[in-house]
């Protein structure tokens, strides 16, 4: 059965290579943490793998086989031990609490409907020890993004292919669906003018009073809200919502 692309780990890493930023602040809250550490959505293991190798104790936890297949090759590579559980995020039950519960880059945005948000907030809550803290991180909705006309294409990555290292275009047609808030993206990959794949991509949208009411009756308190990586004050302009909460 074929793999789409989007789910493809050895052409994720190669599309998020470069993407590092949001590694150290993951590391310090988790060491702050005093682990163990869950996270949720890992994929690859882009950042679990890093905490491990600093020492943490990481669970990993994702609803692809195939990206878990690829962090399970990554971590053995890189000499680290990780527990990897294939698990739907909304549906899960460990038997164990963690000091950290993050779902980092945007993973939370597949959630589109109110219950799927809120069955993933109950089980996060139950996997936190006292004292405990859940953290996550999506994107700050920009309106003059969301008005976009729909239906044209534009490039939104390059990046090489893992198999010969010719360089992959991904094309994005974007419409923004405001009664449900979900941003519906399609994604085209082109190598050397040919089509390879073409497959959506729907990410709910979460607006910053939205998602604080959204936590405050799932049952945490907002501790931290940074809007960027380097944990800048979270404003108008924030590219990021990134918040850390406590159960109260």
């Amino acid at each position: 059965m074929h793999t789409p692309l989007l789910r493809d780990g050895r052409h994720y890493d190669a599309l998020h290579a470069g993407r590092t930023q949001d590694i150290p602040l993951w590391l310090e809250e988790g060491r702050r943490a005093g682990g163990p550490v869950l996270e949720v959505a890992c994929g690859t293991g882009r950042i679990t793998i890093p905490l491990a190798r600093a020492g943490l104790g990481v669970v990993g936890l994702d609803v692809s086989d195939s990206m878990l297949g690829r962090a399970r090759e990554k971590a053995a590579a890189a000499g680290v031990a990780v527990e990897w559980i294939s698990a739907d995020c909304r549906d899960f039950r460990l038997g164990r609490t963690f000091g950290l519960v993050f779902v980092p880059f945007n993973s939370m945005l597949h959630l589109h409907a109110r219950a799927d948000l809120e069955r993933f907030l109950a089980c996060a809550r139950e996997h936190l020890r006292p004292g405990g803290r859940f953290a996550l991180d999506v994107f700050n909705p920009s309106v003059e993004r969301l008005a976009r006309p729909p239906g044209a294409w534009s490039i939104a990555f390059r990046y090489p292919d893992p198999d010969d290292g010719r360089e992959i275009v991904i094309e994005e047609q974007s419409r923004y669906d405001a009664a449900r808030q979900i941003l519906e993206l399609t994604w085209r990959w082109v190598r050397g003018g040919v089509a390879l794949s073409e497959e959506p991509l729907a990410l709910r949208c979460l607006f910053p009073q939205e998602l604080e009411a959204l936590l405050h009756h799932n049952g945490f308190r907002i501790v931290d809200r940074w809007g960027s990586h380097d944990r800048r004050p979270f404003e108008s302009g924030s590219p990021n919502q990134i918040v850390v909460c406590a159960r109260p």
